[in-house]
């Protein structure tokens, strides 16, 4: 402990105070304490993921690994115990090597949950609430995976070979599998879908999408609708004519909704004009390239359940 002491105008002067803190038992014994806990429970809840130490936006990870020693309490207390959960408590992606091993039935992120935590976490693995959340990126299976791997200048210049494919567009650029996609996630319930319908294409107007949905699960649920869309052929992989160079997919537009066991219910997801535009350089404006426009509806980037094609004339 420091403490500044104030002697008036001519300065003052800081005492060190050093305390000892008793040895604590280390991590080989903590673990085999989890292990043994976790052996004569029903089920195990294992909590990991990172701190202000770790993760911060004042500076750059310089790994995706959970630090310590955590994927070893994973897979040594799911070892233990057949009904482990675990919950990732952090607020960007980090790889879990045991993501989609047996021994691990359940996972759940936690983001940064703040003060209300451990009630949180208690009322979603009691089933008071469900984990209706979505991923906002795109986790990765591996460090080699991820499109982008730095951000570090070479030559003083930070080159952005990414251009438009940002997150979930790079992989999809590249045709990579990532441990979960953009978009994913699981609830309580299982949800089917019905063929979605479109207003007509007007320039200017937003398109107003309808889906219909059935909760098939036996659990009242929330489902995000999640709408994406690709370009008309020959605009995605390059320039076509005066046509920029557009993404595989990106997403246009999405909307949750809710229902009880066996209900049916509507997704109304309106998709705005900027949805199809780009920037034109030499106009310095926005317009709207002509096509066939695909129209995917998803659960995720990666898990489509009905498509429509939505012509777009656009008036010269």
């Amino acid at each position: 402990m420091v403490q500044v002491v104030d002697v008036g105008s001519f300065g003052r002067f800081a005492r060190l105070e050093l305390r000892h803190l008793p040895p604590e038992p280390g991590p080989d014994a903590e673990i085999a304490e989890a292990v043994r806990a976790a052996s004569e429970a029903d089920a195990a809840v294992v909590v990991v993921g990172t701190d202000h130490e770790t993760e911060s936006e004042g500076w750059d990870r310089e790994s995706l690994e959970l630090p310590g020693r955590q994927c070893e309490l994973v897979r040594r207390v799911a070892g233990a115990n057949p009904r482990t959960v675990v919950v990732v408590n952090a607020g960007a992606p980090v790889l879990l090597p045991w993501l989609d091993s047996p021994e691990v039935p359940a996972t759940l992120w936690w983001w940064l949950p703040g003060q209300e935590a451990g009630t949180s976490l208690a009322d979603v693995l009691s089933g008071a609430c469900e984990p209706s959340g979505r991923l906002p990126w795109t986790l990765p299976a591996s460090h080699e995976d991820v499109p982008v791997p730095d951000g570090v200048p070479r030559g003083g210049v930070i080159d952005y070979a990414e251009a438009l494919d940002v997150g979930h567009r790079g992989w999809d650029r590249l045709g990579r599998t990532p441990a979960r996609e953009f978009g994913y996630g699981l609830g309580y319930a299982d949800w089917s879908y019905g063929r979605p319908r479109t207003s007509p294409w007007r320039d200017g107007e937003p398109l107003e999408v309808t889906v219909p949905l059935r909760n098939t699960g036996p659990h009242r649920s929330r489902e995000v609708v999640q709408l994406y869309l690709e370009a008309p052929e020959g605009a995605a992989g390059g320039p076509a004519g005066e046509d920029p160079q557009r993404p595989v997919r990106w997403l246009a537009g999405f909307a949750v909704v809710e229902a009880a066991p066996g209900a049916a219910v509507s997704a109304d997801v309106r998709v705005e004009p900027r949805a199809f535009q780009v920037w034109d350089e030499a106009a310095h404006a926005w317009r709207t390239p002509a096509g066939d426009y695909r129209l995917l509806v998803a659960h995720s980037s990666r898990d489509v359940r009905g498509e429509v094609t939505v012509p777009v004339r656009v008036e010269a």
